[in-house]
């Protein structure tokens, strides 16, 4: 009888919800912050959890209550108040033109901190941190000389997207919790060198963009953190089922949210890095193409995959309109960048 009250207990008890608030960029007039309305998963993730802890945490990442239609505030640092609502799926963005100067807000990183909340209450839920949820995102200060879009997964982060029936993905993001997954060699280093640029101090925006649903943002987060990798801002997509009667994206994820990135920033040109093994090649060769004055050279990482080598040569081989560099290592990667004038 006491195991029967317990579970009745946990079944009508009134879920914990929270704002879930991902890293994103504007500019002084400009910001570009996305959210999403959930309860609040409590995910506990240290170095030394259990494979049953990291199943769980996984479980939570993906098993979400989203609060659909409801109003949320941003709180800007003069206090002005902005709202918005939620989606169906509970997800919320701010994309706004103000009057407020925000790099006057920015620290010697550039990065903004704001303040999000429930405008009212959420019924049958419980509000965590008395309703009140940090956000942040990044202004690239004015010394900065480029900026670096970079693809995470077999980038920067080994994955495994070329394995058969991506086995390797689903086992490496799923069942491996994020103090054991190691960065590919070098790329911490390299990552903070560009951070750095020539000068050793210019604070160039790292901006990580992946295919990954939102649902790992936290995971690939402390990855990053764990291998100390510059702070940027972090863009990933809405996870689709099999059942999702949506509309599909007219671009690519990727192609969007990078095309996006340049139109705000119009005085900065960017170096994009990514692999060879999906869509990354003919993604960012299209928009070099596109924005020739824009994109300063193309970092692919090679990937063990013959078949889908040949047919990225295929597409390297005759672009000529900038710099396309194929690597094995990110060593190879920063001498190349070293030569070139990119870092010191």
């Amino acid at each position: 009888m006491r195991i029967l009250s317990r579970l009745k207990n946990h079944l009508t008890a009134k879920p914990e919800v929270k704002l879930a608030t991902y890293r994103s960029y504007g500019t002084a007039s400009h910001l570009y912050l996305l959210g999403r309305a959930i309860d609040d998963d409590k995910l506990k993730m240290h170095e030394d959890q259990s494979f049953f802890r990291t199943l769980a945490n996984t479980y939570k990442q993906f098993d979400s209550y989203e609060i659909a239609d409801t109003e949320i505030a941003l709180v800007l640092p003069n206090k002005v108040t902005l709202t918005t609502k939620t989606n169906a799926e509970g997800y919320f963005l701010f994309d706004k033109t103000i009057s407020l100067n925000l790099k006057e807000f920015a620290d010697d990183e550039g990065w903004v901190k704001l303040k999000t909340h429930f405008v009212n209450e959420v019924p049958n839920s419980i509000i965590n941190n008395d309703n009140e949820f940090d956000a942040e995102l990044l202004i690239p200060p004015v010394k900065a000389s480029y900026g670096v879009i970079s693809d995470i997964d077999d980038t920067i982060l080994h994955t495994g997207v070329t394995s058969f029936l991506k086995w390797r993905v689903i086992k490496n993001s799923l069942f491996k919790h994020a103090y054991k997954r190691i960065s590919l060699e070098g790329a911490p280093k390299f990552y903070r060198d560009l951070h750095d640029g020539k000068k050793g101090h210019e604070q160039n925006p790292i901006i990580y963009l992946s295919n990954s649903p939102w649902n790992l943002y936290e995971y690939l987060k402390l990855f990053l953190e764990v291998n100390d990798f510059p702070k940027g801002p972090i863009l990933l997509r809405d996870f689709r089922t099999p059942f999702d009667k949506t509309l599909r994206p007219e671009k690519q994820h990727k192609q969007k949210e990078i095309i996006n990135i340049l139109k705000t920033y119009p005085h900065l040109n960017f170096i994009l890095i990514g692999d060879s093994g999906e869509h990354d090649p003919a993604i960012y060769t299209e928009i070099a193409a596109q924005y020739p004055d824009r994109v300063l050279a193309i970092y692919l990482r090679s990937v063990k995959h013959k078949r889908q080598m040949r047919r990225v040569r295929s597409i390297v081989d005759n672009f000529k309109t900038v710099p396309v560099i194929m690597v094995e290592t990110s060593k190879q990667a920063e001498e190349h960048a070293r030569e070139i004038g990119f870092i010191n």
